[in-house]
This record gives structure tokens, sequence and C-alpha cells, in this order.
């Protein structure tokens, strides 16, 4: 089954159905049909796709993520959204109250308090999430002889912080020989591929080198 041409809304629904009781588009394993296919739909929704595997990487922090506004019904007639209306709040705040020199007390008290509120709702917004990227690594083995299982137990023993391991497949470079390519997230403030690469290269009884195939800003 192929699956290339995504300009028309019914082969996203063609490959969703086709999907329902099959895990990859040829086979039991990942192949380059999957590749493929993959390709072609990023081709045609780069932005959802961009989109999709953003969210995608949160998936353990979905239950954790604040609130988003509401669609509106129109433009014309529907009410501000409650995150709006916060905004509209802040405009509001005066951080400097009245330039009168005779400020009394009780103008005083009042600014003191707008600005109270004022700092307890930027503390509620909290920080911005870690900037993260997702990465394809190609991993190659010394010789068809090398022992490829043990070879990606290894890999996957090899733990940083704001480092996940994603989906994996073997693909074949010649004359018997597979080279591991692999998906990871990482948070890039935390996470070297310098040394994640030199880590996994540590490994030399299997692995010959490694190669950043792919990488994008998530």
């Amino acid at each position: 089954m192929s699956f290339s041409d995504f300009s028309k809304v019914e082969s996203i629904k063609s490959l969703n159905d086709f999907l329902a009781d099959k895990s990859y588009i040829d086979g039991s394993k990942p192949t380059q049909a999957d590749v493929t296919t993959y390709k072609a739909f990023q081709k045609e929704y780069p932005q959802f796709t961009r989109w999709f595997n953003h969210i995608a990487s949160f998936t353990e922090e979905f239950n954790d993520l604040p609130a988003g506004n509401a669609p509106a019904a129109s433009k014309s007639a529907a009410a501000p959204s409650k995150a709006a209306a916060a905004e509209e709040d802040e405009d509001d705040v005066d951080l400097f109250g009245s330039d009168d020199e005779d400020v009394d007390e009780e103008a005083e008290k009042l600014k003191q308090q707008r600005l109270a509120e004022y700092a307890a709702k930027k503390a509620a917004k909290g920080p911005k999430p870690a900037a993260k990227s997702i990465v394809t690594l190609d991993v190659k083995p010394w010789d068809d002889e090398t022992d490829l299982d043990q070879l990606l137990a290894n890999l996957k023993a090899v733990e940083m912080e704001g480092l996940t391991w994603g989906a994996h497949q073997w693909i074949p470079v010649g004359y018997g020989i597979k080279k591991l390519q692999i998906n990871l997230v990482v948070e890039d403030a935390l996470v070297s591929l310098d040394d994640l690469q030199a880590a996994i290269e540590e490994d030399e009884d299997h692995v010959q080198s490694t190669d950043i195939a792919a990488m994008q800003k998530l």
C-alpha cells in the first residue's frame, strides 16, 4: 500500500482507516514505506506536522499544561475570553499611581494593592517551557557480524537529564550491514549532542560512528 499524495483530504481519511489495525505501512516493523508516507504528509502539511511533533513531546506533561482559550463562536458576537479579560486587567494596572504630589494615604494604599495584584498575575504565569529539539541519529556498526541488539541496548542505556529516546529502525547500507536510525528529543539547554555522540561511541565493540541525520526545533 502506498500513500504519497495528501493534496486531497480523502487521502488522510484513507490512511487513517488503513492504520486502524496496523502499526506500520508495510509489514510488522518500520520500513521506507513509513518514511515515504511521513515525508509526503509533512510536505503537504508542514505546519501541522511541526505542531503535532511538538505537542507529542509534552505527552508526559499533558495533565500539567495550563488551560487554553476556547475558540470564539464569531468575531462579532463572541464575548471576550477569560485570557483576554486578564490581559485587559493587566493593561489597566497603574504601576505608578497618580502624579499628583498630594497623593493621600488611601491612594498610596490602592497603588500598593495593584502592584501586588500585578506581581501575583505575573508569578502565576510561570516560566516558559524549555526549548527542545527532535533529532534523528544514525549509528553505524562495525560490520555485518556486530550484535545489533546489544548495540541498541547499550545506546538506550545512555541517560542524560533532558534526553528522551524515541522510535528506531534498522536501515540496510550494503554488504549485509544495517545502521541504526533512532529519534530522540532533547532539551537544548541540558543536552550537548557532541557529548551524547561521544557517550554512544564509547561502545567501541559495537559502534563505528554516529551522525546527526536530521534536527528540528520543537
